[in-house]
């Protein structure tokens, strides 16, 4: 069996003011039952909590304090639920809720505990609908990044294919609402600084997402030799036509020839937030994507934020494009004295020998991105 991942978006899966989008609800459980038919699984991500919780509230329009986010959230969520229940079991489907948090994958034995819990519903022939627990994930609620949720449930199920349903047909150029020149990308084989550039934020009410978390997701999948789709959530028989090998949307295709990422490199990419960022030159940077070598204090530039040893960090080269995760292996505070010494130089500090006999960022602990 293969396996899909969908990831709705809340202005896809709901109205403002109205709540759940039944008749949408409807055709989605109507393709999983096909894609069960054609030897697919599915596992759907699935943002709207607040949007659905607000009218519940008498709320005319998205709250923006946080308890009443809160609120919204945990209401919703029960109407969220009940709805896919009630559209899927129409269609001899089973669903399961499955709420996570960043907590909840932060730490590596809690990232394999979700994994393997996903993996034998999909075997079971469950449907999960995944969703970040926006009651008590206040950072999330803040964020509204549930394409990076499914591209860490889409490598947690080891997915064929990630498919996000959105208010948008795929990427574009520039955005076509405001922009009339703006030309179609139907597909992407790397995402760069370019491609990046191209995406703008959302103009839904009732979500928080853009397509630059979409692309950020996106090129993690590659990296990880997912391939995924962007497409509109009312395209119709998307899922279905996708499973055919059809063209909807925008494809972004993996390498050619992925890279061996261990599942603990995954986590890093995926499981943990970023604790702060490391710039580095153009001499590192060659090193770390051309040569798999291991981030040394000589070939970094500049030190962001406030962390400790063993946290998450972001490596940019010089333009500021993030070029790759690892974990730290020194405090900021150490890296900031130690940044562009030699190991020799370092040697001969008592402060900072410690650092002359091992890197910054281990390649070891590091995912270099496609």
């Amino acid at each position: 069996m293969k396996t899909m991942v969908v990831k709705i978006g809340s202005s896809t899966i709901a109205r403002p003011g109205a709540g759940v989008r039944r008749p949408f609800l409807a055709d989605l459980a109507r393709q999983a039952a096909e894609l069960r038919d054609m030897g697919w699984g599915l596992v759907v991500v699935s943002s709207g909590a607040i949007a659905c919780g607000a009218p519940a509230l008498g709320f005319e329009q998205r709250p923006t304090d946080m308890p009443s986010l809160q609120a919204c959230a945990s209401v919703g969520q029960c109407e969220l639920s009940a709805a896919y229940d009630e559209e899927f079991r129409r269609r001899g489907l089973i669903t399961s809720l499955v709420l996570l948090t960043r907590s909840d994958t932060a730490s590596r034995s809690s990232y394999l505990h979700a994994r393997d819990a996903l993996r034998r519903l999909i075997e079971l022939g469950v449907v999960p609908v995944v969703n970040e627990n926006d009651t008590v994930a206040v950072d999330e609620i803040r964020f509204g990044d549930n394409d990076t949720l499914a591209a860490l449930v889409s490598c947690l199920v080891g997915a064929d294919l990630c498919v996000t349903l959105s208010d948008i047909d795929g990427l574009y150029t520039a955005n076509p609402s405001e922009d009339p020149a703006a030309r179609f990308i139907p597909e992407v084989d790397r995402i760069d600084a370019k491609i990046l550039a191209a995406g703008g934020d959302s103009s839904s009410s009732v979500g928080t997402g853009g397509m630059i978390t979409k692309l950020r997701a996106s090129r993690i999948l590659m990296t990880a030799g997912i391939p995924s789709v962007i497409a509109s959530g009312e395209a119709p028989d998307a899922l279905v036509s996708l499973a055919r090998g059809e063209a909807v949307g925008t494809r972004f295709l993996p390498a050619r020839e992925p890279a061996d990422i261990t599942p603990r490199k995954l986590w890093i990419a995926l499981g943990d937030a970023v604790h702060g960022a490391l710039t580095i030159d153009a001499g590192a940077a060659h090193a770390l994507v051309e040569g798999g070598s291991s981030l040394l204090p000589v070939g970094i530039t500049a030190v962001e934020g406030s962390f400790r040893a063993g946290d998450v960090l972001d490596v940019h080269d010089e333009s500021g494009f993030t070029i790759a995760r690892g974990i730290a292996e020194a405090d900021s505070d150490e890296l900031e004295l130690a940044r562009g010494r030699r190991q020799e130089e370092l040697a001969g500090n008592h402060l900072l020998r410690a650092l002359s006999e091992r890197p910054a960022i281990h390649r070891d602990n590091m995912i270099v991105f496609a």
